[in-house]
């Protein structure tokens, strides 16, 4: 005799034994793990494990954005960049670790930090053996045995990192593309948006050791324990003299002019 309600068959990866109610989404993850990309691109020959991120893929050359930004109007081949990209504008952060309860804007963001509580390090260097946490660290490690530097178009600057570059190029550019959703100011990195934002909130979580004085951000912190400490890290490179903070080290280079 039958039930109304059909039972699904679990098939279980049997590389982590992670489960899933469909064989093909069962085929796919194995993927994961094997390395095999099936699905290659007919413009660039690039390979995707799923046939789904093939199709994605596929909108970057034929130049199709059809999702939109109702705040700032910016498209995207994909609904999930779009998604991503609108809580740079909202701040909503719904991932979060159930270890130490800090909350990430991106699934991915909070997988990579989970890594920091387990200390798994999965990315190691072909070279040096050295292990990463995440691939983008070892990417960047890799620059140092290939010497690779990207440049600035503008003003031919080299960077280490493609990241420090794009953020580099801004300066050029003048684009701020993280805004702050209370006051509408914008800012060219999103961690200055970061710390500009506790300034509506209040918060104030970093506090000095000495005298429990509290900063909105960290780098404030560091400029007033040099108060503390008589720390004068910066010199002047003409008559060598040293200054507790960069302003008033600037302040003193145009007395040399």
């Amino acid at each position: 005799m039958t039930t109304g309600n059909t039972e699904r068959k679990e098939h279980r990866c049997h590389f982590c034994w992670k489960s899933f109610t469909w064989k093909d989404g069962l085929c796919a993850h194995i993927r994961t793990h094997t390395g095999e990309k099936p699905y290659s691109c007919s413009v660039c020959n690039k390979t995707f494990t799923v046939n789904s991120n093939l199709n994605k893929h596929m909108k970057t050359h034929k130049g199709e954005k059809p999702f939109s930004c109702t705040v700032c109007d910016k498209t995207f081949t994909q609904k999930a960049s779009l998604m991503r990209h609108e809580r740079t504008h909202t701040g909503e952060k719904p991932f979060s670790c159930p270890i130490c309860e800090k909350s990430f804007v991106q699934r991915g963001h909070l997988d990579s930090h989970l890594k920091t509580h387990t200390g798994e390090k999965p990315y190691s260097c072909s070279i040096c053996n050295k292990a990463f946490t995440l691939k983008s660290n070892l990417n960047k490690h890799m620059t140092l045995h290939t010497g690779e530097r990207p440049s600035c178009t503008v003003c031919h600057k080299t960077f280490t990192q493609k990241a420090s570059l794009m953020r580099h190029e801004r300066t050029h550019t003048g684009d701020k593309p993280f805004s702050c959703t209370v006051c509408e100011k914008s800012f060219a990195q999103k961690g200055t948006l970061d710390s500009h934002l506790k300034t509506h909130t209040g918060e104030k979580p970093f506090s000095c050791s000495i005298c429990n004085k509290t900063f909105t951000v960290k780098p404030n912190l560091n400029k007033h324990m040099r108060l503390h400490t008589g720390e004068k890290t910066f010199s002047c490179s003409i008559c060598e003299k040293s200054f507790t903070q960069k302003g008033t080290l600037d302040s003193h280079l145009k007395t040399h002019t």
